[in-house]
């Protein structure tokens, strides 16, 4: 397995830079939207990161427009989109793909450690898709907008949640606190 911390990443505002910059921190990746049915867990990712900012945790944001063209913005227009209506404050990264030819490294990676999202009982989010006609390309591929990877304090992938998981889940609260 590749090391996390050694991929290449671009922040929102164009400057270089990898997670080898959030080392010893407990992270988690989001793939994000702003026109999305999910864009409101923006709200919860932002309580989440200052809830645990201070324990050593960041959420951090890869904008993407795999999932039906929702992200269809400029970095510009998505920076401003997420501060002014969600006064988001955690570190967000350039738009990127996260699914087919171009999958961006990083989620090659995340991907390649956690090959299957933990679903919430009873969602049904997934079948719902489905019956869309929404399929991802395997089964292990990132499925909407908001699929959400925690890495722990030594850059590794060690969970793996469905985009319809709040990021207030006690699922997703009680992995956090358990590697923080």
């Amino acid at each position: 397995m590749a090391d996390l911390n050694a991929i290449a990443l671009t922040t929102i505002k164009g400057a270089a830079t990898s997670l080898a910059d959030y080392e010893g921190k407990v992270l988690l990746v989001v793939n994000v939207a702003s026109k999305c049915g999910l864009t409101p867990q923006y709200e919860g990712l932002e309580k989440l990161h200052e809830r645990f900012h201070d324990r050593g945790f960041s959420v951090l944001g890869f904008p993407a427009n795999d999932f039906g063209a929702q992200e269809p913005g400029t970095e510009e227009e998505i920076q401003s989109f997420c501060s002014t209506q969600y006064g988001v404050t955690f570190p967000m990264f350039s738009k990127i793909e996260v699914t087919g030819p171009n999958r961006h490294p990083l989620y090659n990676e995340l991907i390649a450690q956690q090959p299957a999202a933990t679903l919430m009982e009873g969602s049904g989010f997934k079948e719902k898709l489905l019956k869309y006609g929404i399929k991802p390309a395997s089964d292990s591929d990132v499925f909407w907008n908001f699929e959400k990877f925690l890495v722990d304090r030594h850059g590794k992938a060690v969970a793996r949640f469905a985009p319809d998981t709040p990021p207030d889940d006690e699922l997703i609260i009680k992995a956090i606190e358990a590697r923080l």
